[in-house]
């Protein structure tokens, strides 16, 4: 019954990336000069959930100034970075 569960959730999932309908979270560090696209999530609730862990990956990655916000979009790139472009 779990893996129909799974099944159903990653459908609806896609569906609402596919619209721009998807929770993300959009963290964005000073140093460096970064935008980090984490998603996409059904809820704004399992993005609030994920937000923490995804911020201490980058605290212990070394990247400063984080700030973080939770917002519905489509994002093009996952990363968004001056250093690549």
């Amino acid at each position: 019954m779990n893996a129909i569960w799974n099944n159903v959730k990653e459908g609806a999932i896609d569906f609402c990336h596919n619209f721009g309908w998807a929770w993300w979270l959009e963290i964005d560090t000073q140093n460096p000069l970064c935008t980090y696209y984490f998603g996409p999530f059904l809820t704004a609730r399992e993005a609030q959930a994920a937000k923490t862990g995804y911020v201490e990956d980058l605290e212990q990655e070394g990247a400063t100034e984080i700030t973080a916000i939770i917002k519905r979009c489509k994002p093009e790139k996952l990363t968004v970075s001056a250093d690549l472009a």
